[in-house]
């Protein structure tokens, strides 16, 4: 059944709205979610706007790293991060495949061109991890350029930390089967197609060796100045808010908590990461 005409002209509060659709036998729940949802992310928005004000006052400057396996929902948590940001001092940074001038350089040298500036909020979508997973499993560097990475990357990240850059590292895990349904989704969907690519079949094929690289950057990567943060990605609504939730706990900002919504994210969503934990997308 569907809401009519006249039940709409009833309805003046939401509360009026559930009592005639449980009266009517009008399943509701979907929806109520979806504004729940759409409630809590407009609060959280507003809260990074005061955020980004401050950090542009501050100085202060602050790169939000995206990673993790493909279809993990990094590109639609980006979105809704910096949807009512100030352009002049936020950026999405999504390098594409180096050039022949840039694979020739230091590896590290076409990401520190990319970093945030002064008051700036830099959010990766990618970033120098890629030589950490997916070139290794997809073949696209060798052993030696591995290795140099995994030893070097703690050390750039330090010397970024004693600069007063701050990174915070976000890893979305996904589990195999959620990551084959948004797959078959994105085949499907004429609108969705072009996020499709043969990389995304071999993440099926290889899911394995993904696994593998993924727990070596974990273990020789996570450190007490730029640890680890995972986020369980199944419900890619929960991981938006959750991920907001907890940049926007790692600052003191001016105007902190005046949206009246909890700041501090779910710990079943959001963990750091501990060698001894089990990770959830192996």
């Amino acid at each position: 059944m569907k809401f009519k005409a006249e039940h709409l002209l009833e309805t003046k509060t939401r509360d009026d709205l559930i009592t005639i659709a449980k009266k009517e036998g009008i399943p509701v729940n979907k929806t109520l979610k979806k504004l729940r949802y759409e409630a809590e992310l407009a609060k959280l928005q507003a809260e990074i706007v005061d955020l980004q004000k401050w950090i542009a006052q501050q100085k202060m400057r602050v790169a939000v790293i995206f990673e993790g396996r493909d279809a993990a929902g990094k590109g639609g948590s980006i979105k809704r991060f910096k949807e009512h940001l100030n352009p002049r001092t936020s950026r999405v940074v999504a390098l594409t495949k180096p050039t022949e001038v840039e694979a020739g350089q230091w590896y590290f040298r076409r990401y520190i061109k990319v970093l945030p500036n002064a008051g700036e909020i830099v959010f990766f979508d990618r970033s120098w991890y890629n030589r950490a997973v997916v070139e290794p499993v997809m073949g696209f560097c060798n052993k030696e350029q591995y290795s140099k990475f995994m030893e070097q990357v703690p050390e750039f990240e330090h010397l970024l930390y004693e600069d007063n850059l701050k990174i915070i590292k976000f890893w979305f895990s996904i589990t195999k089967d959620e990551q084959k349904k948004r797959f078959d989704d994105r085949m499907s969907n004429p609108l969705k197609r072009w996020k499709f690519s043969p990389v995304d079949i071999k993440g099926q094929e290889l899911w394995d060796d993904y696994t593998h690289y993924k727990e070596q950057m974990f273990s020789k990567t996570h450190t007490t100045y730029s640890p680890w943060i995972i986020v369980k990605t199944n419900s890619k609504k929960r991981a938006r808010l959750e991920s907001m939730r907890y940049l926007l706990s790692q600052f003191d900002y001016k105007g902190k908590g005046d949206s009246k919504i909890p700041l501090f994210p779910d710990p079943n969503v959001i963990m750091r990461y501990h060698r001894s934990a089990f990770q959830i997308d192996i």
